[in-house]
């Protein structure tokens, strides 16, 4: 009676954990942050380590689906996006080699340099200033 009650239980506690989480949505085309990344935590990368850490928005990098203004996200159309995809490897690489960052990635609060590190909010860098 017992066991019966308790495999009750364990199976009520699993269906209503997994009728509560959401589904992992795959992004396309991602090739520096995880392809099962959340929706909420990419929108945090975006947000605040692009689009503050250098003052853009979701255009600077990605191109626009032709016919129309609607973003494509999965284009690599701009050489930008390209350049982001080496700096975020860039700054993952300093932050491991440099900082002992275990395991880093981006958006997380471990990470020591981070996009706002240098640009401060500027889309390009002054190298030549000083």
């Amino acid at each position: 009676m017992y066991r019966n009650l308790i495999a009750l239980g364990i199976t009520a506690v699993v269906a209503i954990g997994a009728a509560s989480s959401s589904p992992v949505r795959q992004y396309k085309n991602l090739k520096v942050l995880p392809p099962d990344v959340s929706s909420s935590r990419l929108q945090r990368i975006m947000v605040d380590e692009f689009n503050d850490g250098l003052g853009v928005g979701c255009g600077f990098c990605h191109a626009e689906e032709k016919g129309s203004h609607k973003l494509d996200y999965a284009s690599d159309a701009k050489p930008e996006k390209s350049i982001a995809r080496e700096m975020m490897k860039m700054t993952m690489k300093i932050n491991k080699k440099f900082f002992h960052v275990r395991r880093p990635g981006i958006g997380d609060s471990l990470m020591i340099v981070n996009c706002s590190s240098c640009h401060h909010g500027q889309p390009h860098l002054d190298l030549g200033a000083e």
